[in-house]
């Protein structure tokens, strides 16, 4: 036998040990039992916990009625992460645009990849008041495969822009609560 067959590690280089009482394991240690003082004394709250501002959007944000294919997948996302409202507090009105770009082409000019890219403008309104409580825009891309046949090719499309949606509307509701503090 071997040495080679003796040790399967032979022939690669030796992996640093680490100590237990020092060295990166101990620093992550510390760094596990302080990061919750640290966040504390900064101010940082958990965005759902019990008396935080997102609690504000939960059931109480009507997103705009769906127009499209998009327009229905975006208020999907969109209803599932806050909520379908009871009684609204808050308006939600959105523009969406897409465009498609091929990106992948053979050397015969077929496209075989596109890029969908979807930018969505949104505005937040106070119901009782219509006044503006925060709103901007939001953008990002998906894609998806155009080799294969043709109901796989259109499946792949749908299924993109469905992927696509769904981003759009996390960023969305990550930038509602960002701004949730401020609202009455």
């Amino acid at each position: 036998m071997s040495s080679s067959e003796a040790d399967p590690r032979a022939g690669f280089p030796p992996t640093p040990s680490l100590s237990q009482s020092g060295g990166r394991e101990a620093l992550s240690r510390r760094s596990l039992i302080l990061a919750p003082l640290v966040l504390a004394a900064c101010g940082f709250t958990p965005a759902y916990g019990p008396g935080a501002a997102a609690t504000k959007l939960v059931e109480t944000v009507r997103v705009a009625d769906p127009y499209d294919k998009n327009s229905f997948d975006l208020v999907e996302r969109l209803e599932e992460r806050l909520g379908r409202p009871e009684s609204h507090l808050y308006d939600l009105a959105y523009t969406i645009r897409t465009d498609v770009f091929g990106v992948g082409v053979t050397t015969d000019n077929e496209i075989t990849r596109y890029n969908l890219k979807g930018v969505i403008d949104f505005t937040l309104t106070e119901k009782a008041t219509g006044a503006r409580l925060t709103g901007g825009q939001v953008q990002s891309f998906t894609a998806y495969s155009a080799t294969g046949s043709t109901v796989a090719g259109l499946a792949a499309e749908e299924d993109a822009a469905l992927r696509l949606m769904r981003i759009l509307a996390d960023q969305i509701v990550t930038r509602l609560i960002a701004a949730s503090a401020a609202f009455p």
